[in-house]
């Protein structure tokens, strides 16, 4: 079964910074893309970053500059560095990953983290 395992979040200052991390487990064929998103109770879920399988970063145009996605195909893991934390990037954090088990999978699957809460406050 494939599951996302997340890591990191928590608590920072204005202009600190933070790492997240999430490895993808059980039976994996392939991996698609891998990302993050974000939600508050105030805003819709809403896509931080992705990075391709060739590693090609997308990224939301307020983290530009700020936030770095990686991922590493082989760990299949992906990391967001997240700095210069600004309060309004308080949310919760979800990994995804779109991955096909086999494959004679025609589509990939995605699949979503719990979520990792991090805040921004001084």
């Amino acid at each position: 079964q494939v599951r996302l395992v997340e890591s990191g979040g928590g608590w920072v200052q204005p202009g600190g910074s933070l790492t997240l991390s999430c490895r993808a487990t059980g039976t994996i064929a392939r991996i698609n893309s891998m990302g993050w998103y974000r939600q508050t109770p105030e805003k819709p879920r809403e896509l931080v970053a992705v990075a391709l399988r060739d590693g090609t970063p997308n990224l939301k145009g307020d983290v530009k500059g700020r936030f770095t996605i990686s991922r590493d195909n082989a760990q299949k893991t992906v990391t967001l560095q997240m700095n210069n934390l600004k309060p309004e990037d308080t949310a919760i954090y979800m990994c995804y990953a779109a991955i096909s088990e086999r494959d004679s999978q025609p589509r990939p699957l995605d699949y979503w983290a719990q979520g990792t809460l991090v805040t921004v406050s001084s």
